[in-house]
């Protein structure tokens, strides 16, 4: 089997397990007051902090909230890149 092969591969598998782990991710959820909403992103404050969501087309109820409003947000923590170090 050549390196390029084996390269191949491993990214292969690498990918899919992201992807399969991304789908399977579990959820969590915050509530708090909504104190700023810009088109792309909203900001969630808990109290002691503050948390910035940022939404989508698919973010279900994302075009009815507003500044002031008290919400429960249902997220998931999903990793966009990964390098590996040495």
């Amino acid at each position: 089997m050549g390196i390029r092969t084996l390269a191949v591969l491993s990214a292969s598998l690498l990918l899919g397990t992201v992807l399969g782990w991304s789908a399977a991710a579990a959820s969590y959820q915050k509530t708090g007051i909504v104190k700023a909403v810009a088109t792309d992103t909203f900001v969630l404050d808990l109290g002691k902090e503050q948390w910035r969501f940022y939404v989508d087309e698919n973010t279900g109820g994302r075009s009815a909230i507003k500044a002031g409003d008290r919400v429960t947000v249902t997220y998931r923590q999903v990793a966009v890149k990964i390098e590996p170090r040495k």
